[in-house]
């Protein structure tokens, strides 16, 4: 991949990133997963709920950006693009459809 790709590519990881921050920031109040929900709700299995897929949706989000931000690591060493499994490339065609990609199809 050229240098100049390399640039651009870490440019969007990096934003991807930020967007990743902000999400999570929008989900966690008082470092809990969890937006402000009214506990004196009359449906506290609906909050108990809500809760929980909000803790599961940061948990997501919080693994996409560390595998984000390993992506712009790993351009920043020059070994973007090569299978931590195996150290052969990983194809242009994974590497377009997921940027952060880790491993060849062979060892995904």
């Amino acid at each position: 991949m050229a240098t100049t790709d390399l640039s651009n590519l870490r440019d969007v990881l990096q934003a991807e990133a930020e967007d990743l921050h902000r999400q999570l920031a929008e989900l966690e109040t008082d470092g809990s997963a969890a937006p402000d929900f009214d506990e004196n709700f009359a449906d506290s299995a609906q909050v108990a709920a809500e809760v929980g897929e909000n803790q599961a949706l940061a948990a997501t989000l919080r693994d996409q950006l560390v595998e984000v931000e390993a992506a712009v690591a790993r351009i920043d060493q020059g070994t973007y693009g090569a299978c931590e499994a195996c150290g052969g490339p990983i194809g242009a065609d994974r590497l377009d459809a997921m940027p952060s990609a880790r491993f060849c199809i062979a060892h995904a």
